[in-house]
């Protein structure tokens, strides 16, 4: 699933509970960027996410574009992927 700043993948799980994996690009920004971007996107996810999936891995990855989006863009991209992480029937 691909989003404007986001590549995610969703992996079936057997534990019966969802993880979120946040992939951040380093080369080229600092510590305190990075770790600003990977608490966005885990709250998002938190926010989002895991009221809709349930027993799956999902790996969001941040493209570098990331970086320069504001909250509320992060948020939008967030939301288009939601759908296609419900649970398949």
């Amino acid at each position: 699933m691909r989003a404007r700043f986001l590549d995610v993948k969703r992996l079936e799980s057997a534990l019966g509970y969802l993880r979120v994996g946040v992939v951040v690009p380093k080369y080229g920004f600092t510590a305190v960027r990075r770790n600003t971007l990977k608490r966005r996107l885990r709250e998002l996810a938190r926010q989002r996410l895991l009221t809709l999936a349930d027993s799956c891995d999902l790996v969001i990855r941040a493209r570098r574009e990331a970086y320069e989006a504001s909250f509320a863009s992060l948020r939008d991209d967030i939301e288009s992927v939601a759908p296609r992480v419900t649970p398949r029937a």
